[in-house]
């Protein structure tokens, strides 16, 4: 499985950085801001955009290239992501493989001597996880461990401090208001989670997203795929899981906004054919986040949704509809 994973992760796109070419997405030019000029931020995913702009404020213009719902184990870099990506000052992504389709892309402007920040390859390796069979490659998925994403908050503070020094202190008094909050979700998914009844404490999804979640909040993950959505799920993965629900009377799985749902539904469908039967828990936000514009399309909407979900689904009870702050607006039904 690690073989087929790897072997699709570097796809030959260097030739587009060299391209002209219309898109979209456009970075603005630079302004005039107090301290220096504002520059140009090209953000990988939803979750590392979200932090950045909180990081930077109006000192930079941050663009995403990726948008809700898509999932970025299987983002390939178009032409217009080229051009957003030679004319950025700073390149900002998640890391440990998880835009595996565009690592050579990153690795290539870094030798020209752009600056790019990988920002969960900058925790301590004894912290990551590593999933059976991916010695090496340690699990990406770390914003889903509030605390861990904190860290990386610090860690793109003071990385942008250090390329912009005149605006340091403003990033560091930035990440502090926002680890505050940090904080206090980090707390919020742990009560809640910590709810839930003890024979429940099993969380189905469609792939491996949530381990860093689990082990923060006290649950156990059973995945249909494994950290990657780079390889398709066999009849075996489906079986097992299958089993597994019926031997340990699981009613519940829950789908992912970013993954396919058709395998869950085999799930499903294969769990019937045994007599037992199982319910979509509700639609988490794994790899991206919620729409553009919404609380959920926020890193803190996102895990207070997730949490919230995850906990009600489960059967925690006393937990509000509308999460830590209210301000939900997905539905999190019980």
């Amino acid at each position: 499985m690690l073989k087929h994973w790897l072997l699709g992760l570097c796809v030959p796109v260097l030739g587009m950085l060299l391209a002209g070419c219309d898109g979209e997405k456009d970075i603005a030019g630079q302004v005039d801001v107090a301290g220096g000029s504002r520059y140009k931020i090209v953000a990988t995913t939803g979750m590392v955009g979200d932090i950045v702009k909180v990081v930077v404020g109006e000192t930079a213009d941050v663009v995403n290239l990726m948008g809700p719902g898509v999932d970025p184990h299987l983002y390939s870099a178009t032409t217009a992501d080229a051009k957003l990506l030679s004319k950025a000052d700073v390149i900002v992504y998640t890391g440990l493989y998880l835009e595996g389709r565009m690592i050579d892309i990153f690795k290539n402007m870094k030798k020209q001597g752009k600056t790019t920040l990988a920002v969960a390859a900058s925790l301590e390796k004894s912290y990551l996880r590593t999933p059976e069979g991916f010695d090496g490659h340690p699990d990406p998925h770390v914003w889903m461990d509030v605390k861990a994403w904190g860290l990386c908050v610090t860690y793109i503070a003071e990385e942008l401090g250090k390329y912009k020094p005149e605006q340091a202190a403003v990033y560091k008094a930035n990440a502090a208001s926002y680890l505050k909050t940090i904080a206090r979700l980090d707390a919020y998914a742990k009560n809640v989670v910590g709810k839930i009844p003890a024979g429940s404490r099993v969380l189905v999804t469609a792939h491996d997203a949530f381990g860093y979640f689990a082990r923060a909040y006290g649950l156990e993950v059973k995945a249909i795929q494994g950290v990657s959505t780079d390889s398709e799920a066999g009849i075996k993965d489906i079986n097992r899981l299958v089993a597994y629900l019926v031997e340990n009377n699981i009613g519940a799985i829950f789908v992912e906004s970013s993954v396919r749902k058709d395998f869950v539904q085999k799930v499903i469908d294969n769990a019937k054919i045994k007599g037992h039967i199982v319910k979509i828990g509700g639609e988490l936000f794994s790899d991206a986040m919620g729409a553009e514009g919404t609380y959920e399309g926020t890193y803190i909407g996102m895990i207070d949704h997730n949490a919230t979900l995850i906990a009600r689904g489960l059967g925690a009870e006393g937990i509000a509809e509308k999460g830590m702050q209210g301000k939900l607006t997905v539905e999190a039904g019980q």
